[in-house]
């Protein structure tokens, strides 16, 4: 509610899904429009807003008549100004499996997936352990410290650019063209703005891995771009402009949800010192300490999808054309699905929430997100006493995607 001059509340605009509440506090926002109605027409997005874990979870796996080709259909209008000017940047971005839909999203998929291996990921866990322990010192002597740049972001940009098989020299230049290009992609900004950053950022991050992926093409190694080069299915198999598109995704998706994940699983364990408490005594916990992370403040709001198709959803006739947003953080919050959804509980099981997509396009990277996730919060729950959360006023990145804090200060307590 926001107060009047005369002490009055007014009631929030459903509406703006970039408003101080919608951003700041996702739990409220969403709940209000799922009460007003589960689906939900928006005049300002021009589209309809799904916030039930039914309907959610139906769009999703809806994959014939809800498109994710952000290139064709009302999508389409978006680049249209841009894409004279930035051919080569949509050109990548349409190679990318979470914009495709079949056959094409089949084709690249199925070629990932003979790489990118739960084994193959299993395979990460010295590292990534190795890692944790490293930048966990960072944390340690009981000052202050910004928990997205100490440890957050910089453990998932070094496990992903080493899986890729970047040099350990290229991790902040990563970094920092990862960030613009995520603002295109989390629609960041002003449109001109964000296609002028993305276009840099993906022509940098481009002359990184392209020379890799030559290199790969003479000398495998073991790591995901040679698998992505020398893999096939039924005769199948990448071209050079699929596999650098796919590994330019990973990057930056591989990094910036994990960060998020990271990030906020510290502020739900700040908020909930007796959740620590319980995680301290049995790091076995983290397992399901990572599914309630992702549940209750999931690094990602939102995906857009477009009606290829009439449908109906949620007692709504979704018309051809429409845009649908399928909002995964209101429908992991959802009464009818969850016992008390905004309570955070890590023996919640089981857990079937929606942070990582569902049906198709469920997230690749997940196995990944979760084993950094898991390997930091056990270790740092052995190591340090409690957390304290220093930043008292938690801004989140104004975006109507991704959930993402804007900074984090933290103060771990050694035990």
């Amino acid at each position: 509610m926001t107060a009047t001059a005369t002490g009055e509340s007014t009631t929030p605009d459903l509406d703006d899904l970039l408003s101080e509440q919608a951003i700041n506090d996702p739990n409220t926002y969403f709940r209000r429009l799922r009460e007003a109605a589960p689906v939900r027409w928006n005049p300002r997005w021009h589209g309809w807003i799904v916030t039930s874990y039914t309907d959610v979870t139906a769009g999703f796996r809806d994959h014939r008549r809800l498109s994710s080709d952000r290139f064709r259909g009302p999508f389409a209008r978006d680049v249209t100004e841009s894409k004279n000017q930035y051919a080569e940047l949509i050109g990548f971005m349409s190679k990318w499996m979470f914009t495709t839909d079949r056959p094409y999203h089949t084709h690249l998929r199925s070629l990932v997936n003979t790489a990118f291996t739960p084994r193959s990921v299993e395979r990460l866990t010295p590292r990534i352990r190795e890692l944790v322990h490293t930048l966990a010192d960072s944390l340690r002597g009981g000052e202050v410290v910004n928990f997205m740049t100490k440890f957050a972001f910089t453990l998932p940009v070094i496990v992903i650019a080493e899986y890729l098989g970047l040099s350990p020299e290229t991790r902040q230049e990563v970094r920092a063209l990862s960030e613009d290009l995520g603002a295109l992609i989390f629609v960041q900004g002003s449109s001109a703005e964000r296609f002028a950053n993305g276009d840099r950022a993906m022509n940098g991050l481009i002359d990184l891995i392209r020379p890799v992926v030559r290199a790969r093409t003479r000398e495998p190694r073991d790591d995901l771009i040679s698998g992505m080069i020398h893999t096939g299915v039924d005769g199948d198999s990448f071209t050079e402009d699929e596999i650098i598109s796919n590994a330019v995704l990973m990057v930056f998706a591989g990094h910036e949800t994990t960060m998020n994940l990271l990030a906020n699983g510290i502020v739900a364990f700040g908020r909930s010192p007796g959740q620590w408490e319980m995680l301290k005594g049995d790091q076995g916990l983290a397992r399901t300490a990572v599914e309630e992370v992702l549940r209750i403040d999931g690094p990602i709001k939102a995906l857009a999808r477009w009606a290829s198709e009439p449908l109906e959803l949620g007692g709504q006739h979704i018309q051809a054309n429409d845009r649908v947003l399928l909002v995964q953080h209101a429908a992991n919050h959802d009464p009818a699905f969850f016992t008390d959804p905004d309570r955070f509980d890590i023996r919640r099981w089981p857990n079937k929430h929606v942070a990582f997509g569902s049906g198709i396009h469920t997230c690749l990277g997940a196995p990944l997100a979760r084993l950094e996730t898991q390997e930091a919060f056990a270790y740092l729950a052995r190591e340090f006493d409690s957390i304290e959360v220093v930043t008292s006023d938690l801004r989140y990145v104004s975006t109507v995607v991704s959930h993402g804090l804007t900074g984090l200060d933290v103060r771990f307590h050694a035990r």
